[in-house]
């Protein structure tokens, strides 16, 4: 039975997660017949306070739960259990996700941001390596990235989420890990195939770098995902005859998620210079900042009306660095919270 000892690593007390991977690592648990309650006891953890969707917790609290489980459970391979529940819970934001990006270049982009919705934990880059794409897991204290776990809930997640995301099928050409070589390989094999390698810097997923260009399966824009609040209806006000605003709108939902919503990657999107732009906006009596935020605003009363979606996951898809900065901005759009909006 393999056992994990305790986190010894100097971690910052003020990295926290979010409520989600610590109950993710709980559901599994219970699942391969453990006490729920005497985990949450051992870590030190509220359950009350767990079903809060924004409420973070100590990151050495999910790190020590996380080996209270793999102790607990006896299982070595408990991580890439966590991390295929971990991509099946995330499939509604992967729905959204389609409707902003058109390729696998595109998903790649926005990884680093995805990676951020768990919490003060790490991220995962993508470099180019001759004719293979690299993802690379970088934990925010290196040290972490020995622990087997981590690594595995990590990649087998994002394994099962990029073979969610394309009608061709991406398969992993080689997986590298940090922890040493274990004797059982058979699950590992089972999630990233035979070409393993262990005791590297990186724990690492590699793909063939033409899947960078396989077009991702697109939902239907104009219905949305779910069907009932439709897409074209975020500004059905607008005189359909305008174009450039029209365009404008669109863009900047597409490049929200990725944080750059600037006026400068929206002109150059349009093929017009940022002048030009700013000029025609006048000319409407408007700015760009006006009509980012009059996007932001009626987008995230879309996505509120999809409880699928949790609060820091709309926050990611309109661009904001935290969940506290886009409740304060919604707030100050709507007069309440997104909590007390979705309530109502």
């Amino acid at each position: 039975m393999p056992t994990v000892s305790d986190s010894k690593f100097p971690i910052d007390p003020s990295w926290t997660v979010y409520a989600a991977p610590v109950q993710t690592i709980l559901q599994v648990s219970e699942q391969l017949g453990v006490n729920r309650q005497q985990l949450l006891t051992d870590s030190g953890l509220d359950d009350a306070e767990l079903k809060i969707p924004d409420r973070r917790f100590p990151v050495n609290s999910y790190f020590r739960l996380f080996q209270l489980a793999a102790n607990a459970t006896g299982d070595a391979d408990i991580g890439l259990r966590v991390g295929r529940v971990t991509a099946l819970k995330g499939l509604n934001l992967q729905l959204y996700m389609a409707t902003v990006c058109q390729s696998f270049r595109d998903y790649l982009n926005l990884l680093p941001n995805l990676l951020e919705l768990r919490g003060d934990i790490g991220k995962v880059t993508a470099h180019r390596d001759m004719d293979l794409v690299e993802l690379r897991w970088e934990p925010l204290l290196a040290e972490t990235g020995r622990k087997r776990f981590i690594s595995d809930e990590v990649l087998g997640a994002a394994t099962s989420i990029i073979n969610s995301l394309c009608a061709m099928p991406v398969p992993v050409v080689k997986a590298q890990f940090t922890y040493a070589k274990p004797q059982d390989l058979s699950v590992l094999e089972d999630t990233f195939g035979s070409n393993l390698d262990f005791d590297q810097q990186y724990s690492s997923l590699f793909f063939n770098a033409v899947a960078l260009d396989f077009p991702l399966l697109q939902q239907d824009h104009h219905s949305g995902p779910d069907q009932e609040h439709p897409f074209r209806d975020f500004f059905a006000g607008d005189d359909p005859a305008d174009q450039l605003l029209s365009s404008l709108k669109r863009s900047i939902i597409q490049y929200l998620p990725e944080g750059e919503a600037t006026i400068d990657k929206l002109a150059s999107k349009l093929n017009i210079s940022r002048r030009t732009l700013q000029r025609r906006l006048s000319a409407r009596d408007t700015n760009f900042l006006n009509v980012l935020q009059e996007v932001r605003s009626k987008v995230a009363l879309r996505y509120l009306a999809d409880n699928r979606l949790g609060i820091t996951e709309i926050a990611f898809l309109l661009g904001y660095a935290d969940q506290g900065s886009f409740s304060s901005a919604f707030k100050s759009w709507h007069g309440v919270s997104p909590r007390d909006y979705r309530r109502k």
